[in-house]
């Protein structure tokens, strides 16, 4: 049977197969139904701040995705009609995709949390000390550079209608495991797939939760590559080092600017080649030891200011 080839005309039928507007009744019932529990638990579910700036988040990226979608599929397109060989379309190849798509997304996922660069666009998704549906939404606008990860999708044989269609399954997949509604599931789901449960891990900044579960949908390969970890202690989530702001541009570029910032001070190719591709946190240049310690002396005095009461810091003032 003869391969058959697209053409970038052929990119329209994207518009087609994109299920977002089926899926969005669903999400925007889950996260009322999730707020509404949580008032009636009186758990501090959501916040409303860091709501507004999630929701703003990630409508700038689904803008963004929108726009970008015939540019990243396009290179797909390419990719495909250059190989030889193709995989059929149908429900095997549907799920030889699916499969490549959740592991070059393991990769893609496990590689943002190991280098400085691509951390910067990943960040954003777990400045949020809450676990909730709108986490899910926090996703870097600078995520979209991490398609060259998915190069090998194509690259098998995959035609980029199939590529679509396993990626947006993918991504909404990854908007049920962001809650703490549902605890744990029967073993041999927990087994296999990523579960809430599993992703609350992920998500903690607890010493043993750190750079663990980067599954997708499959949990199969945390466990293959030694990155499993399952959830014991109470998670507490965020970043090691917190922000406390919820300004949506800051949430995205705080680490760009910080990389920026040191970059500026490397001396040398070697360290900048360092800040970029060493672990987030690894400190590598002077400027880095040096910011560090003038933290560290200032925490003390400005720990003992919040400590004061309102009268001692009126009179501080005199």
């Amino acid at each position: 049977m003869e391969k058959e080839l697209y053409t970038f005309d052929d990119l329209t039928r994207l518009n087609d197969l994109t299920m977002m507007h089926y899926a969005a009744p669903i999400i925007v019932l889950s996260v009322v139904g999730e707020w509404l529990y949580g008032v009636y638990k009186n758990r501090n579910t959501y916040h409303p701040t860091e709501f507004v700036s999630a929701l703003t988040i990630g409508g700038v990226n689904a803008v963004m995705g929108a726009m970008l979608k015939l540019w990243l599929f396009g290179l797909a397109l390419v990719i495909y009609n250059m190989v030889p060989w193709a995989i059929p379309r149908g429900w095997v190849g549907f799920v030889v995709c699916f499969v490549a798509v959740d592991f070059c997304r393991y990769w893609a996922h496990r590689i943002a949390h190991e280098q400085r660069f691509w951390w910067a666009t990943h960040v954003t998704h777990h400045s949020s000390e809450r676990m909730n549906f709108s986490v899910s939404f926090r996703t870097g606008w600078t995520q979209h550079i991490k398609f060259i990860f998915f190069i090998p999708v194509p690259l098998l044989g995959i035609d980029p209608f199939t590529f679509f269609i396993c990626h947006q399954v993918a991504v909404l997949y990854q908007f049920f495991v962001h809650t703490e509604l549902v605890r744990r599931l029967p073993k041999p789901i927990e087994y296999i797939f990523v579960t809430p449960s599993h992703h609350r891990v992920h998500h903690g900044s607890n010493p043993g939760y750190i750079d663990k579960n980067y599954g997708s949908t499959f949990i199969i390969w945390d466990r293959m590559f030694g990155t499993f970890e399952p959830e014991r202690e109470q998670v507490k989530y965020g970043l090691t080092k917190p922000v406390s702001t919820f300004n949506p541009v800051y949430l995205v570029f705080h680490e760009w600017m910080d990389i920026w910032e040191d970059m500026k001070h490397a001396k040398t190719w070697k360290e900048r080649f360092l800040i970029l591709y060493k672990p987030p946190g690894a400190i590598v240049t002077e400027h880095q030891r040096r910011s560090q310690h003038e933290q560290q002396a200032i925490e003390p005095v400005r720990q003992q200011s919040i400590d004061l009461t309102p009268v001692q810091q009126e009179l501080g003032k005199v």
